[in-house]
C-alpha cells in the first residue's frame, strides 16, 4: 500500500468518526430538548425594592478645637463611652515668636493708653470739686477710663490665652470636651500632632468623632424605577453583608425627593429606621441591602415567571399544559396572574395546584 494511499485512508476514518460524533451530539440535544413539565405550587410571593445602602448612626458630631497648638494628652480611644463634658484631649498653646511679641506689645500699649485716661479722670474730678470744669466733661472722661479698662483686661486675657491657653481668672483650660454623649468612633489625632482652630474662615482639625450607636440608621440608595412605589412606613427587611444569618426589621422613614446622578443612574436617597428590641449587634459602616416590601402574599398559587406566555401587549397570559397522550401537543389555556418578584407569579385563576405546566426548551441559535 502506497503511501498516499494511506494518508487517503486515515482521511476518511477521520471524517466518518466526525460525522458520528456530531450526530450523537444531535441527537443527544434532541432528547435534552424534549417538553418538560412543571407542576404548579403553593408559595409566597413577594413584590419589593432594593436600596444599597449603609448602617449609620443617626447622628455624628465632629470634636474641634477652639484654640491652636498641639495636642498634650489624648484622654479616649477609638470604642470608648462618653458623656457630654466628658475631656477628651488637653490643647497646650504652640505660640509662633511673632504671636507672643504681638501679644505683648498689646499689653504694653493698652497699659499706657490705661494710665494716661486714668490721670486724666482723676484730674477732671479734682477740677470739678473745685468748680472750674463741668460735670459733663467729667463724665466724658470717666468714660474713656472705662473703655481703656476693658481693653488693658482683654489684652491680658488675650497674652494669657495665647502663652498657656487659659484664662487665670475664671480657671477656664485648654480641654476639649464631648459635646454630646456617645462612642469614640474614630480618633483622628494623637499627642504631639498640631491643631488648627476652628474660626469663621476655617473648618479647623477634626480631631474625632462621636455618636449615639444606640440610634442606627439604614442610609442608602434607591433606583428611579421603584422610587415611585414607595411610600413612608412600608416595612424592610435588611441584610447585612456582615451578619449573613440575621435579618434586620425597620420602616421607611425618608425617601429624598430630588434625585441624584451616580455613574450614569438615577438614584434617591432613602432612610430607614430600625425596629427597636433586635438583639443584634451592629457597627457603623456595615454594608447592607434594604428589602422594601411593597406588596406580599403568603399560601397563593405561584408558577415560574418564564412560563407564562404574554400576549396583546401584556392583556392576556397564558400557559400551555400537556394534552392527554403523550404524543399530542400542548394546550395553551388562559390565566390570570396577580404579583411577581421577578423569577415567579401569582395565578389567580385559570389553573389549579398539582397542575403540570410545559416547559419548551430554549430555542437553538444556529
Amino acid at each position: 500500500m502506497s503511501r498516499l494511499t494511506k494518508v487517503l485512508l486515515f482521511l476518511i476514518v477521520a471524517a466518518v468518526a466526525t460525522v458520528g460524533v456530531y450526530a450523537f451530539v444531535r441527537n443527544g440535544q434532541k432528547k435534552d430538548g424534549a417538553l418538560k413539565e412543571v407542576e404548579v405550587t403553593s408559595g409566597t410571593i413577594v413584590e419589593k425594592a432594593v436600596a444599597v445602602g449603609q448602617i449609620q448612626p443617626r447622628q455624628k458630631f465632629q470634636v474641634k478645637s477652639k484654640i491652636s497648638g498641639i495636642v498634650r494628652r489624648a484622654l479616649v480611644q477609638v470604642g470608648d463611652t462618653v458623656k457630654a463634658g466628658d475631656p477628651l484631649f488637653e490643647i497646650a498653646p504652640d505660640p509662633t515668636p511673632l504671636e507672643v511679641t504681638e501679644v505683648d506689645r498689646r499689653v504694653e500699649s493698652a497699659t499706657a493708653s490705661f494710665k494716661r485716661a486714668e490721670g486724666d479722670y482723676q484730674r477732671a474730678q479734682e477740677l470739678s470739686r473745685g468748680g472750674v470744669l463741668p460735670k459733663s466733661d467729667v463724665e466724658a472722661k470717666k468714660e474713656s477710663y472705662e473703655l481703656t479698662r476693658v481693653a488693658l483686661m482683654k489684652a491680658q486675657q488675650d497674652r494669657e490665652l495665647t502663652r498657656r491657653g487659659r484664662l487665670t481668672s475664671s480657671s477656664t483650660e485648654s480641654i476639649i470636651r464631648a459635646p454630646a454623649a456617645g462612642t469614640i468612633l474614630t480618633r483622628a489625632v494623637n499627642e504631639g500632632d498640631p491643631i488648627v482652630p476652628l474660626t469663621s474662615y476655617q473648618p479647623g482639625t477634626e480631631m474625632a468623632t462621636v455618636a449615639n450607636m444606640s440610634d442606627l440608621i439604614f442610609k442608602g440608595t434607591v433606583d428611579e424605577i421603584d422610587v415611585g412605589k414607595l411610600s413612608v412606613g412600608m416595612i424592610a427587611r435588611i441584610k447585612v453583608g456582615a451578619l449573613p444569618t440575621d435579618v434586620v426589621t425597620g420602616k421607611v422613614a425618608r425617601i429624598a425627593p430630588q434625585a441624584q446622578q451616580k455613574e450614569g443612574a438615577t438614584l434617591f436617597d432613602v432612610e430607614i429606621e430600625l425596629e427597636p428590641g433586635q438583639k443584634i449587634t451592629l457597627r457603623a459602616g456595615y454594608s447592607a441591602n434594604a428589602d422594601v416590601i411593597i406588596r406580599e402574599k403568603k399560601d397563593v398559587l405561584v408558577v415560574p415567571e418564564r412560563l407564562v406566555l404574554f400576549e396583546d401587549g401584556g392583556k392576556k397570559t397564558y400557559v400551555e399544559l400537556p394534552g392527554a397522550n403523550p404524543k399530542d401537543e400542548p394546550k395553551k389555556v388562559e390565566i390570570k396572574t396577580g404579583i411577581s418578584d421577578g423569577l415567579n407569579i401569582e395565578v389567580v385563576a385559570g389553573v389549579k395546584k398539582g397542575d403540570k405546566v410545559v416547559e419548551r426548551p430554549p430555542k437553538e441559535i444556529s
